[in-house]
């Protein structure tokens, strides 16, 4: 049976529906599922809740991971990167989103529109949004986190753009040492240069990736590039 809109739509109709009747979210479920032809919300999710493609790289990863995902604008880099600090909450670990792009609005959008409410996680996670952002900065922040947070940068080559902080390359090797030290995962969400043609080739890789200066990008443990719905995931050799 076809559902009239994806899961995670269906799961931000039935929290509507929650506050607007003041129900427990677990009747809302049901409605909604109701509505769709099934007895009951977890049937639906049964048959129609597939592992999603965060999951399946979560379940890759290992603290002191640097991850890159890249792709060109709105074809999910943020949503991807936001579904993996989800992921890591789930599991019982804390997130970061380290961002000069995105307003706190923004985020919690981009949060509903996976499915999602940060509120769920009981202060699992935190945006950092100063004007001041680096490596040492990052480090700063994290000094205290436990093993297996999550901290996704928005973005990598924004890293770039201060000429009072060091280097990119000096940068990310900064993160990668404290990353291993400390048992943590970074997410770097990428550009993508303008000559990716998709005719080419159906997904961006390592070579297509913006750098307005030298970096050793195989200082980056797991890859993952998307583009018009398409996930790869690469691990280092």
């Amino acid at each position: 049976m076809k559902l009239s809109a994806p899961v995670y739509r269906l799961k931000r109709n039935a929290r509507v529906l929650s506050r607007r009747e003041k129900i427990p979210l677990h009747q809302a479920l049901d409605a909604i599922a109701a509505i769709e032809g099934f007895p009951s919300w977890s049937l639906l999710a049964a048959k129609h809740e597939a592992t999603t493609p965060a999951e399946k790289l979560f379940t890759r990863l290992a603290p002191g991971d640097l991850v890159l995902v890249g792709a060109r604008p709105g074809h999910g880099k943020t949503l991807m990167s936001l579904a993996l600090a989800v992921q890591a909450m789930k599991a019982g670990h804390r997130a970061m989103f380290f961002t000069l792009e995105y307003t706190e609005k923004d985020v919690l959008d981009r949060f509903s529109t996976i499915g999602f409410d940060p509120a769920d996680f009981n202060r699992l996670f935190e945006i950092d949004r100063s004007d001041t952002i680096s490596a040492e900065h990052m480090i700063a922040r994290l000094a205290d986190a436990p093993s297996g947070t999550l901290a996704v940068v928005d973005y990598l080559q924004i890293l770039d753009q201060k000429r009072e902080t060091p280097e990119l390359m000096v940068q990310v090797r900064m993160l990668q040492g404290f990353a291993r030290a400390k048992g943590l995962i970074f997410v770097f969400i990428s550009q993508i240069d303008r000559s990716y043609d998709p005719a080419m080739k159906s997904c961006p890789d390592l070579t297509d990736i913006r750098l307005p200066n030298a970096l050793d990008l195989t200082l980056f443990s797991k890859t993952c590039f998307l583009n018009n719905g398409e996930v790869r995931f690469q691990a280092a050799a």
